[in-house]
């Protein structure tokens, strides 16, 4: 029920004066830093119309297996080798039509995302995941000539690729802005390919910055409600000015449409990827070789730290940057390269931003003081290709009393008496017990679960987790995406091959 106060006539009335302010282009008294109605766009037509040309739709094919059940393997001769082909060649693999060896037929799948032309001469910004996997990518200017598109480089870290076109006329391109110019509450334009209906202009304002969204190590999304949907993935997000502040990547959405809660990688951190990627193919990341924690309150007041800030080294790589520069465990990185570092969050990506080969200063907290050092930066995926990486950061506690071994989603512990006692191994039984397994990893579809036992990984035999986490990092050495267990499951051995990295 509407009640009507009589008091509000006054306010009213200074409402309409403030309106008749505004429409007159006045600044408006009482609003914080005097905005004017100059500052609201009448209309993003002009901008829109200029940027378009520059906004690509982007289609990708890509094969994929049918998952099911393949015909298992008997020796030559073996009576149960006639009759699973028999099987399969009357009722077909599960998931397809049979072929002649008995698996699933490969099907065509196609999808549709966004891209914008960053240089004329034909290079494209997208989302890795509109393009991974893909065996044709296809991009459609607005006048819709098609385009064939190679990979120049990709990033997972950061959903961010860089792709080629060849074209006898120069393209329509953008420029980078300034993501942290802008603030929460600036207007901001996005175009792509929603649901695949070809280039689309929504509009809205910053909600929020900074975000992580447990998407990478150096999460800091920008937060929009301008409209964003399925195929909107790569596509631009622009300031007032025309430049692009950001690359639209994901959304938060119970039906798969927007709902007015996007997120998009900020230009300050997409654009040395695309640089990287256009100059070497690939990131060259800054890398200090330290595992990190956060400060809270309590660590704060036991280090005599005024307050939770800065990032708590918990290991320090051997032969790495900290250690040659002096580092502890137990210091706080309070300062780098000229920048606060406000909490750990912020100190990966500080670090990933930093020139390769460059002697940083670095600020720390020990002993109750501050203390300055230099230190030069390594890259980041020399040390991922040397393995150093997986000393330090896979192996921790968890809550299981195993050390967590992330690159395999599972956690083990040596095979004690008490593990033996606990999960019936005899004593002569040899490796490491599981024992947690990452919900939906790999590792759990696989099957494995707490209480087995792996006794070989890539056939090499470990009795321990350093074993393991040594095996790991020698797999993804070499470039293997999958790590081979020989594990002893209810008195059964059995090899299972596991994806690499954890993940879901």
């Amino acid at each position: 029920m509407f009640l009507f106060n009589p008091a509000w006539a006054s306010g009213l009335g200074r409402l309409r004066v403030v309106l008749a302010a505004a429409l007159m282009g006045v600044a408006l008294l009482g609003t914080p830093g005097g905005a004017t109605a100059r500052d609201v766009p009448e209309s993003f037509a002009d901008l829109a119309e200029a940027l378009q040309p520059a906004v690509v739709n982007i289609s990708t094919t890509q094969t994929i297996n049918n998952r099911g059940p393949e015909m298992p393997q008997f020796p030559p001769g073996s009576p149960f080798e006639d009759f699973f082909k028999d099987f399969f060649d009357r009722h077909g693999a599960p998931g397809g039509p049979a072929q002649p060896n008995g698996k699933a037929k490969p099907r065509r799948a196609t999808s549709l995302g966004s891209g914008f032309i960053i240089d004329p001469e034909g290079y494209i910004v997208t989302n890795n995941h509109v393009i991974k996997d893909a065996d044709e990518i296809t991009v459609i200017l607005q006048d819709n000539t098609a385009l064939t598109a190679k990979v120049v480089g990709f990033d997972e870290k950061t959903d961010v690729a860089l792709l080629k076109v060849e074209t006898k006329q120069p393209l329509t391109a953008v420029a980078w802005g300034d993501a942290d110019a802008a603030r929460v509450g600036d207007w901001v334009m996005a175009i792509g390919n929603p649901f695949g209906l070809g280039g689309s202009v929504t509009a809205g304002i910053i909600s929020a910055k900074t975000r992580d969204i447990n998407a990478g190590p150096y999460d800091s999304f920008i937060q929009t409600d301008a409209a964003i949907n399925k195929g909107n993935s790569g596509g631009p997000l622009f300031n007032i000015k025309g430049e692009v502040i950001c690359i639209n990547t994901a959304i938060f959405s119970p039906s798969g449409g927007s709902v007015g809660i996007g997120f998009a990688v900020p230009s300050s951190l997409a654009k040395q990827v695309v640089a990287d990627l256009k100059q070497y193919g690939r990131t060259r990341r800054g890398w200090i070789g330290v595992r990190i924690q956060s400060v809270s309150d309590e660590i704060a007041e036991g280090l005599k730290l005024d307050k939770a800030r800065g990032a708590l080294v918990a290991a320090v790589t051997p032969g790495g940057p900290a250690e040659k520069a002096g580092l502890k465990v137990g210091d706080v990185i309070v300062r780098f390269d000229g920048h606060d570092v406000p909490d750990m969050r912020a100190l990966p990506r500080l670090v990933a931003e930093t020139d390769i080969g460059k002697r940083a200063d670095v600020t720390l907290w020990r002993d109750g003081k501050e203390k300055a050092v230099k230190m030069e930066i390594a890259e980041l995926e020399k040390a991922e290709a040397d393995g150093l990486l997986a000393d330090n950061a896979p192996q921790r506690a968890d809550d299981s009393g195993g050390v967590a071994v992330e690159a395999l989603g599972l956690s083990v512990a040596p095979l004690d008496d008490r593990a033996r006692s606990e999960f019936g191994y005899e004593a002569d039984a040899t490796g490491v017990v599981i024992t947690a397994v990452t919900d939906d990893s790999d590792a759990m579809k696989k099957g494995l679960e707490p209480g087995a036992l792996i006794v070989k990984v890539n056939q090499t035999e470990v009795a321990g987790p350093d074993d393991v986490v040594r095996a790991v990092a020698a797999a993804r050495k070499e470039g293997r995406k999958t790590a081979l267990l020989l594990v002893d499951l209810r008195g059964t051995r059995t090899f299972v091959p596991v994806r690499l990295g954890g993940g879901k």
